[in-house]
C-alpha cells in the first residue's frame, strides 16, 4: 500500500487526500487549522493538527517513512518553502508541491521538490485545448512537445484493426488504450477492431495529435 502525507487542507490538499484514500492508499494529513482537520478526519487514515514549518513536528509524525509528500500550501511562498525544506531534509523520497505562479514554482524546484504543479495553469491549458478542439474529451501535456488525448474514434478508423491502421508508422502516434462504455482496454492488441463509440487514448507529439484531431 502506498503512503502519502498531505501538508495543507485547502481545497486542493483536501481533494487529493480524499481521492488517494478512496484509491486505497494510506493518507496522513497535516494542517494547523483544527476545524479543517476535524472535517476530514473520517475520510483519511490519520488527520493531525500541526505546523509543517516545524521540522520537529514532521519528524515526530514519521514523515520520512512515507512514500510521498504533497505540499498543498499554495497561497504562502514562505510556508511552502519551509515545509518543502523540512520534508527534503527529513528524507521523504518524493515531494510534490503546489505553486501559485511560475516564480513560486522555480523557487520550490531549486529547493529540491521533485514535482511542482500550478493547478490553475494546468486546468487553463486543458480547457483551452478542449475549446480549440471540441472533439477532444481530455488532454494531458507530458512535456512541451508531447501529450495524450482522449478522442472519439474517427469514422475512418471504425471497422478497422489497429494493425490495418498502423497509426504509429502513418501518423507518428501510439494508441495506448481504448475506452468503451463499461471498460478500458489498455495496450490493445494489433488485431483489435475499432468500434463506433470507442474512445481512443492517443500518445504522441503535438503536431501528430493535431493530425489525429482532424480525421
Amino acid at each position: 500500500m502506498k503512503s502519502y502525507v498531505i501538508i495543507g487542507l485547502g481545497r486542493f490538499g483536501s481533494q487529493i487526500a480524499r481521492r488517494l484514500y478512496q484509491l486505497g492508499c494510506d493518507v496522513l494529513v497535516v494542517d494547523n487549522r483544527q476545524e479543517l482537520v476535524q472535517h476530514i478526519s473520517n475520510e483519511v487514515t490519520q488527520a493531525v493538527v500541526g505546523d509543517a514549518r516545524d521540522k520537529d513536528v514532521l519528524k515526530a509524525l514519521g514523515v520520512a517513512d512515507f512514500d510521498c509528500a504533497v505540499v498543498a500550501i499554495g497561497d504562502s511562498l514562505a510556508d511552502s518553502v519551509l515545509a518543502t525544506m523540512n520534508l527534503k531534509e527529513l528524507g521523504v523520497p518524493y515531494v510534490v508541491c503546489k505553486a501559485f505562479d511560475e516564480t513560486h514554482r522555480q523557487v520550490l524546484m531549486k529547493l529540491g521538490a521533485d514535482k511542482v504543479v500550478i493547478p490553475e495553469q494546468e486546468q487553463a491549458t486543458r480547457l483551452a485545448r478542449s475549446l480549440v478542439s471540441p472533439n477532444v474529451l481530455d488532454y494531458i501535456e507530458l512535456a512541451q512537445e508531447y501529450g495524450i488525448i482522449e478522442v472519439p474514434a474517427p469514422a475512418v478508423w471504425q471497422g478497422k484493426s489497429l494493425k490495418e491502421l498502423n497509426v504509429r508508422a502513418k501518423l507518428g502516434v501510439n494508441i495506448i488504450a481504448v475506452k468503451q462504455e463499461r471498460s478500458i482496454n489498455v495496450s490493445p492488441a494489433a488485431e483489435y477492431v475499432i468500434c463506433p463509440g470507442d474512445v481512443m487514448v492517443v500518445l504522441g507529439g503535438m503536431d501528430a495529435l493535431s493530425a489525429v484531431q482532424k480525421l
